[in-house]
């Protein structure tokens, strides 16, 4: 085979996109702190940027107040135009001062760093009487013990790793002349006794079973019906079987059940308490209000930075005299990006109102009498309507949030999925999800309903469901079935 170079040429179509349209897109998704972040490094990047004031909402001044303060943003103009200058002729760096922009700065709240389970478990190691092979491999108990508390490896993994440890630095024991012998199992279950005896109750456990057996010892109830069940018939416990358990123990159900409602004072994830979980604020995106009998959209951006073109560099960049060569494209850069920015902006205002105020208009049921009369909605139903693209309408709704009369809820809680019914409407399936919620706790715990009868209920509210359905939907709202729903 003989290699050889060739040139041909092909002509094909390509779609390209332009690198503003992908920040347009990027402002889109953002939420609002992010944009405001983002907005804010624009201002100290791009000159051309300023704040805009609210003129509108000023009081009406006295002709000499007016004079004098027309005095003062001339001062600022000319000391702005000078500092303008020197920063263009002397290599671009526009990141100094920025007519007092410094006094609008946004600070970030630093998180301060806490104290997690493993921090807490080895405070109270320090203060026992342990010897340094026992801290040594208590270490290795710590770094397999999970964020819920529970041991997350073998007592054989923790010897192994143990060993595989102390082989390469025997020197971090120092409890003989020689080197330290290796980690053996016993060894092991006693240290793991002794870290189950740590707090929080239940610590270190290796499953549900140990975990509630140890806050039951802990508490000193091993002589209770409640640790006998835990201890002796766990797997019918859990299944909730009433009948066989009082058959075997000599009792009334009601007798079992009652011993059994004790488990729901102990903590099944024990370790959860000392996780550490940073506060998670959400500042909703707009703002849902019902004025005079019909609900109004605003956006919730009275505080975030208004922008406008700065008109003093914009009549610097008109010089043309001035500015030649990398200057002058320098400056059609800054300006573009900065006219182009403030038109984004101004784009994703009106694509969120236009998506809010459509459903506002087709879950008016929804604010008006709650959950249940939740309808279905898609993304493409918004797009068709908004003429816009369901890709942009997912961008618009992903994290994004909305104050309402009935709370705050993220944009993406009001698209459901549809279900028949028997008018011919469709019907949301969050909806049906509520009303599945509500048929359970109101009904009769002596004798539950099945899914076969909650198909019955709901089809007599004119919901068309299949029982598999219900049995999904209830798998997804944390309901157990029927049988062990049922109480005594």
């Amino acid at each position: 085979m003989k290699t050889s170079l060739q040139q041909s040429a092909v002509l094909r179509q390509e779609l390209r996109m332009n690198p503003r349209l992908y920040q347009a897109m990027d402002l889109l998704y953002m939420p609002v702190l992010d944009l405001q972040q983002h907005l804010k490094e624009e201002l100290e990047t791009n000159p051309f940027l300023e704040m805009a004031e609210g003129e509108e909402q000023e009081p009406q001044e006295t002709r000499e107040t007016a004079e004098q303060k027309e005095k003062e943003r001339e001062k600022e103009r000319e000391d702005d135009e000078m500092n303008w200058e020197e920063i263009i002729l002397d290599g671009f760096r526009v990141g100094g001062a920025r007519g007092g922009y410094e006094e609008r700065e946004f600070y970030e709240p630093v998180p301060v760093q806490t104290r997690d389970l493993a921090d807490h478990l080895r405070d109270q190691l320090q203060l026992l009487d342990l010897s340094p092979r026992q801290l040594f491999l208590s270490e290795e108990f710590i770094g397999n013990i999970g964020e819920d508390g529970y041991l997350q490896a073998t007592l054989e993994e923790i010897v192994h790793g143990g060993n595989a440890v102390l082989e390469e630095r025997y020197d971090l024991i120092q409890d003989g002349a020689g080197p330290p012998e290796v980690f053996t199992l016993e060894e092991a279950e006693r240290l793991l006794k002794i870290i189950q005896r740590l707090d929080p109750p239940g610590i270190a456990a290796r499953d549900l079973r140990e975990c509630l057996l140890l806050q039951l010892e802990e508490s000193q109830q091993t002589a209770t019906l409640t640790y006998r069940l835990v201890n002796e018939a766990f797997d019918d416990l859990i299944a909730h079987r009433w009948s066989e358990l009082a058959k075997r123990y000599g009792l009334e159900p009601r007798e079992v059940q009652d011993a059994a409602d004790e488990l729901a004072k102990l903590d099944p994830k024990p370790g959860l308490q000392y996780q550490s979980t940073a506060d998670t604020y959400v500042v909703p995106d707009l703002v849902v209000e019902k004025i005079d009998d019909e609900y109004r959209v605003f956006l919730n951006d009275g505080w975030m930075p208004r922008l406008r073109i700065s008109k003093i560099y914009q009549d610097i960049a008109g010089d043309r005299k001035k500015f030649q060569g990398q200057n002058r494209e320098f400056i059609t850069e800054k300006l573009n990006s900065a006219t182009w920015l403030i038109q984004a902006i101004e784009q994703r205002r009106q694509t969120m109102l236009k998506v809010m105020n459509f459903i506002v208009d087709r879950q008016r049921d929804f604010f008006e009498k709650g959950i249940e009369h939740l309808k279905p909605l898609t993304l493409r139903e918004v797009a068709d309507v908004i003429d816009m693209h369901e890709s942009t309408v997912s961008r618009v709704t992903n994290q994004k949030y909305c104050q309402t009369p009935r709370g705050v809820y993220p944009l993406k809680f009001f698209f459901s999925s549809s279900l028949g019914t028997t008018t011919g409407e469709d019907a949301s399936s969050r909806a049906v999800k509520a009303q599945i919620q509500k048929l359970v706790t109101d009904e009769n715990t002596g004798s539950p309903l099945t899914d076969s009868a909650i198909v019955k209920a709901l089809k007599e509210r004119g919901i068309q469901i299949a029982r598999r359905t219900v049995a999904k939907y209830r798998d997804q709202l944390g309901i157990l079935p029927a049988r062990m729903r049922k109480r005594v």
